[in-house]
């Protein structure tokens, strides 16, 4: 029997890989899971509520494309976070924002561009659903080192034109995802001129958005309002998973110009797989409340401060903008994280998992990710534990 060739070059996943490298040895110590971006702060207190009083809408079909009141939320928390006007016309719900990363290359990647294969730019290391859209819709991943020399994002910029011409969607995640790394005002400035000069569009992950220490992240949809550029130029999408401590939800949007989110939307229903009324039912709340979002952005910046004081004086430490992850330098990611659990039962995530090889380099070999999701004690256990075993 055949199998399709186009995803026969992707690496095994990262989670199947670090059970691969970490499980046929023992834990050296008490056991604590700091390799999965999974948020363990309190959900909010009305979810329950919620879905109780909505419980006979499982009895229903779900709207497809988001319930008329979630889309209305969504569409007012826009315009009181980035002051943009985005109606809710332009608003499609998700069923966790994979989903929706995937699918937008699905529906809105041409087979050409300019007559030749597309190419999609993807920042290296990178959340993985951007290759696996890439490799679906025929066209080459390009892998852009988002490194400490860019400021850990990419520059997009720097690429040749003949490349750039061929370009029909730049993935770009802000706050990012390994490095927590913030786009500023300018930098999206420019990576919007440049969609204009070579006619690409930009796929704006902002789920770590409502997660920062010093300044909310300014974003994509925003930055283009201000700019004047073309609503059809940018795809923006965020979550609940990571704003609202609500992984198990599976709910998440995105917004797009009027002719995107009509490609979108045909896609959606034939394909989507929409989310239960109910569980939209609580995705209206969520948006439409702050109060749990400031609370928790609260405990993460009390567990910057902990990292902050932990690694203070480690060459190469950088403690992220945003986002919840640490992105620790070391000489080998495999290495020291095989060593920390071995010797103290922590678990990491090797950064090259998260990248590509390019040229016979990975931009992440040289990093692990560690996610400051667990409570504030637990937390300082294991970043003291990780400081004496891999720096001390």
């Amino acid at each position: 029997m055949d199998f399709p060739e186009r995803f026969s070059n992707l690496p095994e996943y990262a989670f199947p890989r670090l059970r691969g490298l970490l499980d046929s040895h023992a834990p050296g110590g008490a056991t604590l899971a700091m390799s999965i971006g999974e948020p363990r702060h309190p959900m909010p207190d009305f979810v329950g509520e919620v879905i109780a009083q909505s419980l006979e809408e499982f009895g229903k079909y779900p709207a497809n494309d988001g319930t008329p009141e979630l889309l209305d939320a969504i569409s007012s928390w826009l315009k009181q976070r980035y002051d943009v006007a985005i109606g809710p016309e332009r608003i499609m719900a998700l069923n966790g924002t994979r989903e929706g990363l995937f699918n937008a290359a699905m529906a809105l990647a041409p087979e050409l561009k300019n007559g030749k294969q597309p190419a999609i730019l993807i920042p290296n290391p990178f959340y993985q659903v951007y290759a696996v859209a890439a490799a679906a819709v025929g066209a080459e991943p390009v892998f852009v080192p988002a490194g400490p020399e860019t400021g850990f994002l990419p520059d997009y910029a720097a690429l040749a034109p003949e490349i750039l011409d061929r370009v029909s969607v730049a993935y770009l995640c802000s706050p990012s995802n390994p490095q927590g790394a913030v786009a500023s005002r300018d930098y999206l400035a420019d990576l919007l001129a440049l969609a204009e000069k070579h006619d690409f569009r930009i796929f704006a992950d902002e789920c770590y958005s409502e997660i920062w220490r010093e300044a909310a992240p300014v974003g994509a949809a925003q930055v283009a309002a201000e700019q004047g550029i073309d609503p059809e130029r940018v795809v923006i999408f965020h979550s609940l998973s990571k704003r609202s401590n609500l992984p198990g939800l599976r709910s998440g949007f995105l917004a797009a110009g009027p002719q995107s989110i009509r490609h979108l939307r045909r896609l959606r229903a034939y394909a989507g797989a929409p989310l239960p009324q109910p569980l939209q039912r609580v995705a209206e709340r969520a948006w439409a409340d702050e109060a749990h979002v400031v609370e928790s952005r609260r405990l993460y910046n009390e567990k910057y401060d902990i990292a902050g004081a932990v690694f203070a004086g480690l060459d190469g430490f950088k403690l992220p903008d945003g986002g919840f992850f640490l992105w620790l330098p070391v000489k080998d990611g495999e290495a020291a994280t095989l060593k920390l659990w071995q010797e103290t039962g922590i678990r990491v995530l090797p950064g090259a998992y998260l990248a590509r090889d390019v040229n016979g380099e990975n931009p992440g070999k040289g990093f692990i990710r560690v996610a400051l999701v667990a409570p504030k004690e637990e937390t300082q256990r294991g970043l003291t534990q990780l400081r004496d075993c891999l720096y001390g």
